[in-house]
């Protein structure tokens, strides 16, 4: 699970599985693609209550926004097994763009710049990274149209969020 609020840095956590999810199963596919073994799961990750706690304050209230809905069902499960509320509500880049009235051509024209940025992917931190490079690059989009993209006031109101 992993947050960035400028695209620059990002913060993220290892969760070791919570016995709740001893059903799921961890793919060699799904290993391959996050480069995360389960033993290393199991060996590194943090539980899940420390990492909710730790999630909790490093949102603080922030717009918390994901590029995939099934983050805004992780994080709940995250919180639910944590046995704490939720502290946020996510909201799906898609829906984002979609009330942006941003051309498609300006979306993907921004996606091949941030692209080109070589960030890393299918790791929390650098697909939070990734992300909010993307939303700042669209926001300028935005501003030039004297609008805005975002909800947040100042930037450390926004932060990206991703769960790979």
């Amino acid at each position: 699970m992993g947050i960035s609020v400028d695209g620059l840095t990002s913060r993220s956590w290892l969760i070791r599985p919570h016995v709740s999810w001893a059903d799921w199963t961890w793919t060699e596919e799904a290993e391959r693609l996050h480069r995360l073994s389960q033993v290393r799961l199991w060996r590194d990750g943090l539980p899940v209550e420390r990492v909710a706690a730790e999630l909790a304050e490093a949102l603080g209230g922030a717009q918390v926004i994901a590029d995939n809905l099934i983050d805004a069902y992780w994080l709940e499960t995250l919180y639910e097994a944590a046995a704490q509320p939720c502290p946020v509500e996510i909201q799906c880049i898609g829906e984002i763009l979609r009330e942006s009235g941003l051309k498609s051509d300006v979306i993907f024209a921004a996606q091949t710049r941030i692209d080109a940025l070589g960030f890393g992917r299918h790791r929390a931190g650098e697909d939070a990274r990734w992300l909010a490079a993307l939303l700042m690059e669209l926001e300028k989009q935005m501003q030039a149209r004297d609008r805005s993209l975002l909800r947040a006031t100042r930037p450390t109101e926004l932060l990206a969020y991703a769960n790979t």
